[in-house]
């Protein structure tokens, strides 16, 4: 007798889609959760995720704030204190950096300087990358920034089911999350599932599997590794590709098992390679997988320059499809 499995109906949206149901669900479902941020209101945001939201929940809860992250973060930090469950979107993670203190002085610290009294339960949207022209201050990659911070949780939706579920799962977590949002990505579209909910924001996981190598990647580099992959495989390479998803805590576990299956790693981060994401993951797997590797691990991460406006220079800079293949040929020795 021959069981087949059940067909589950999916539904495709693009990533903007899948962010704006995700925010449409949590006020919908809660009345503690509201949005607040720059141009989220009747403008629908910068870059259209909060469209139709100002029309459908009103100014209470869908907040424009004044151009000021360290006034409009802090707000949302003491609503979150107050019981409330703020989604606060920051424009740009260039523009994050004004709101340093209120986010690692204040959000990251606030359990412990309390003695465990009080936790900080905002969710705070980023967007992160390049690839756009928009010039060096809306165009880096500073998770790694973000990630080194005890006391902040630290999330990458690389695909748009990703997308459409992580917030719902932060916004139950009793302390601070980031969440970055990758520009590029919100025009891409893919299904998801009709009946997918809530998923873990603590695990990596493999997108693709493979023999011969790992690249390990997240956020907007995953498309970029998944086409390499392929390109890899009409040559005969055998490539896995692992999305971080959650880059603190890091999946040390997921790290170090797929480095024990290939032997090669290549690790691709849009962030600078000095002190950052790229050169952590590597400090683990030299730390607990060392005799694991059969070769030298390769990054493959953005030129140490503020990113470019130029396109061609813009693109000269991040990492490239043609660049991850090159690295895996390079630990291959071909």
């Amino acid at each position: 007798m021959t069981v087949t499995e059940p067909r589950h109906a999916t539904v495709t949206m693009t990533y903007r889609e899948a962010v704006r149901e995700g925010i449409r669900d949590a006020i919908a479902s809660d009345d503690r959760v509201f949005l607040m941020g720059e141009d989220v209101g009747r403008y629908g945001g910068c870059y259209a995720v909060s469209k139709g939201l100002f029309d459908e929940f009103g100014d209470e809860r869908i907040r424009d704030t004044p151009l000021s992250e360290s006034g409009f973060v802090g707000a949302g930090i003491g609503a979150a204190l107050g019981g409330m469950r703020p989604i606060v979107e920051v424009m740009t993670v260039n523009f994050a950096l004004l709101a340093l203190d209120q986010i690692v002085n204040t959000a990251a610290l606030y359990l412990h300087m309390s003695g465990g009294q009080f936790n900080v339960p905002i969710v705070i949207r980023m967007v992160t990358g390049a690839g756009r022209q928009l010039g060096a201050q809306h165009s880096h990659s500073l998770e790694g920034w973000f990630a080194h911070v005890p006391g902040l949780k630290v999330v990458a939706p690389a695909t748009i089911e990703d997308a459409r579920w992580m917030l719902a799962s932060a916004l139950v977590d009793p302390d601070p999350v980031i969440i970055f949002e990758h520009a590029a990505l919100y025009g891409s579209s893919g299904e998801v599932s009709a009946d997918s909910g809530p998923v873990d924001i603590n695990s990596a996981r493999i997108r693709r599997r493979g023999d011969d190598v790992s690249i390990i990647t997240h956020g907007g580099s995953l498309a970029k590794a998944l086409t390499a992959a392929d390109e890899l495989d009409a040559l005969g390479i055998s490539t896995e590709v692992l999305d971080l998803r959650s880059l603190r805590p890091l999946d040390t576990a997921a790290i170090l098992d797929t480095v024990a299956h290939t032997h090669r790693l290549v690790i691709v981060d849009e962030g600078w390679k000095s002190v950052g994401l790229s050169a952590e993951i590597l400090a683990r797997v030299s730390e607990d997988a060392l005799w694991e590797l059969d070769a030298p691990v390769m990054r493959v991460c953005a030129v140490e320059v503020p990113i470019p406006y130029a396109m061609h220079m813009e693109q000269a800079a991040l990492p490239q499809v043609a660049d991850i293949v090159a690295a895996v040929h390079k630990v291959l020795d071909r």
